[in-house]
């Protein structure tokens, strides 16, 4: 090959539904993927329902988009990740990504507190401030459903078992605690509370795991989490008992 001759560029066909009322997303997904791994895309848009659904019968699918590549059906977006060797999330896979963008941000937050505090940062003034904040977004992504929280809490959590109500309080009651320790207000309330929750929390998800071996999703993010009950949750609740302790401590000196 001559030296100024650039490599054949390989073609796929991409069919996506573009209409008025409805882009697909997974179909500008694949349109992007397909192009920032070098192929040139003939990007064949179907304008309507009654055309998305005859080229579904004709070939034998139940979604769009579909890539072709070299005349082979590749699939859809997900298949389409696959074929380039991307990570491919399936319904049901577990994953700790909420719990770690989480805690990232609840760190994140901290420093950026103590620097507008102090102008630097303050190492245990910080940490409680890390804590807290975690408290607040777990306590929030909580209340995003407290119907759905409550009912996978409901598989471990022994207090909530015996007394229903408790698993609709405890988003509240967490998110509170977590905002009066980040206030430094109120101790008498914010500090038994994150005691109380956080010592049911840690029994029942250490009865659950690490003595009846029990394999259940964490409601720590919210219900419809696929987060694995287990350290993560254990780690939750064990912040939340640390944070009560040190706080009742600073409260007394």
């Amino acid at each position: 090959m001559d030296a100024n001759t650039k490599p054949e560029t390989r073609t796929a066909d991409l069919y996506r539904m573009v209409m008025p009322e409805h882009v697909c997303p997974y179909g500008i997904k694949s349109k992007w993927l397909l192009e920032t791994n070098g192929f040139a895309v003939n990007d064949h848009h179907l304008t309507d329902r009654a055309q998305t659904e005859a080229f579904m019968r004709e070939h034998e699918v139940e979604t769009t988009p579909q890539t072709f590549i070299d005349g082979r059906r590749i699939g859809g977006h997900d298949d389409l990740r696959a074929y380039f060797g991307k990570p491919v999330e399936r319904e049901g896979d577990t994953s700790y990504r909420p719990v770690i963008a989480i805690f990232a941000v609840a760190a994140l937050m901290g420093l950026a507190i103590s620097w507008a505090a102090f102008g630097t940062v303050e190492p245990i003034r910080t940490a409680e401030w890390v804590i807290a904040s975690a408290m607040i977004l777990l306590g929030l992504q909580k209340l995003r459903d407290v119907e759905g929280f409550s009912t996978m809490f409901l598989n471990y959590d022994l207090l909530a078992r015996r007394w229903v109500p408790y698993a609709y309080i405890y988003p509240f009651a967490e998110t509170g605690a977590g905002l009066l320790m980040l206030a430094g207000a109120l101790s008498w309330l914010s500090v038994p509370v994150a005691f109380v929750i956080g010592t049911v929390g840690a029994v029942s998800v250490f009865k659950a795991v690490y003595v009846e071996r029990r394999e259940l999703k964490c409601a720590c993010v919210g219900g419809g989490s696929n987060v694995p009950l287990g350290f993560v949750s254990l780690t939750e609740n064990l912040m939340m008992i640390a944070m009560a302790v040190w706080m009742a401590i600073r409260h007394v000196i």
